[in-house]
């Protein structure tokens, strides 16, 4: 069989990882960003219409869009394989799906459309039966709960905000910081640390938030001004992920190109003196990616806080942290980037 894996993220390591059977004949991205992946070529959807392959292992969370995608190119939907469920999708249990993706990648395929046929279950099910002395623990057909998804995924973490929050979290933990403030960060990973050190937490976002804990205040508004907070007054800031956004519109914020520029500004004029900033941003050829998020050079970045001292410049590639980087490693990067983690002190 010749197939195609539609994606470069996260899921589409994972199908690959867990082994795949036939002519695999490269990946497709949707928006082509790299000429290579893992060694194999990438291909842009166009390029490979009118080739003859039997299947399109869609391995992204963007179902819904590529579903469009085919249905506008004119692609025989029987043939694209849809790892995470979408509204129109189809779950494909043929033989010849069972033996191209193997048995690990079907069986997360499988978990998230409800399917159990076929897999691991049917067998679990019955050597349950069988060792099983329990009447009250005795398996019935209305209390059945299948997951199966989750035998061969990977533990969570260890992508790009893990790495981000870490890096943050531990910078400002060990500062000795009492009150910290943030703008738009995690609140499940970098601002969960922060409060586990019994650190309080003041975190501005346009959205609203689900709730609130001890030691976190929370504040919805548009912080690109920081108007909520006095000049000179602020010892520890963060804005992680979050600048790239600002003006995009994305999260429900006002239209404005110069939005993150502004927070840029501002930021500088509400540290006091000694007072330290860490910033992480998609780092590569400055771009917008509209309406997702911004690219920045580093330099681009380091020159709009003039009033401020660059500490470190470090950055997350290929899931570890590379400390210390030169600022123009990554300006030739057009159609990726790597996320760029930037420690600032004002003098």
């Amino acid at each position: 069989m010749k197939f195609y894996i539609w994606g470069t993220g996260v899921i589409a390591n994972e199908v690959w990882k867990h082994g795949v059977n036939g002519e695999f004949r490269g990946f497709v991205e949707t928006r082509k960003r790299t000429e290579q992946y893992n060694g194999y070529p990438v291909h842009d959807i166009d390029e490979i219409i009118g080739e003859v392959f039997d299947y399109i292992i869609v391995a992204n969370r963007f179902s819904d869009d590529i579903y469009a995608i085919c249905c506008k190119k004119k692609i025989c939907l029987d043939k694209v394989i849809f790892m995470i469920k979408g509204k129109h999708t189809i779950f494909n249990s043929s033989s010849d799906v069972r033996r191209m993706l193997g048995e690990e990648n079907y069986t997360v395929y499988a978990g998230g459309y409800g399917e159990t046929k076929g897999t691991f279950f049917e067998d679990d099910c019955g050597r349950y039966t069988e060792l099983n002395t329990r009447e009250a623990f005795r398996i019935q057909e209305k209390y059945l709960r299948p997951v199966i998804s989750e035998k061969y995924g990977f533990n969570s973490g260890f992508d790009d905000y893990f790495w981000m929050d870490l890096w943050a979290a531990k910078y400002i933990i060990s500062n000795g910081v009492i009150e910290h403030y943030d703008i738009g960060s995690r609140v499940d990973g970098f601002i969960a640390h922060l409060l586990a050190a019994g650190i309080k937490v003041n975190m501005i976002d346009v959205r609203p938030f689900r709730g609130t804990t001890e030691n976190l205040i929370t504040i919805v508004d548009d912080a690109t001004l920081l108007q909520q907070f006095e000049d000179d007054s602020i010892q520890s800031l963060s804005a992680l992920c979050s600048p790239e956004h600002f003006g995009l519109g994305r999260f429900g914020d006002p239209i404005d190109p110069e939005a993150c520029f502004k927070f840029f500004a501002k930021a500088q004029e509400k540290l006091k003196t000694g007072g330290k900033l860490y910033i992480a941003v998609p780092i590569g050829q400055d771009r917008v990616e509209f309406n997702a998020h911004r690219v920045f050079y580093a330099d681009t970045i380091i020159s709009s806080f003039d009033k401020l001292r660059l500490v470190e410049y470090s950055a997350v590639v290929n899931g570890e942290i590379v400390y210390n980087v030169d600022v123009h490693k990554f300006d030739d990067m057009v159609n990726s980037f790597v996320t760029g983690l930037f420690f600032f002190e004002k003098q």
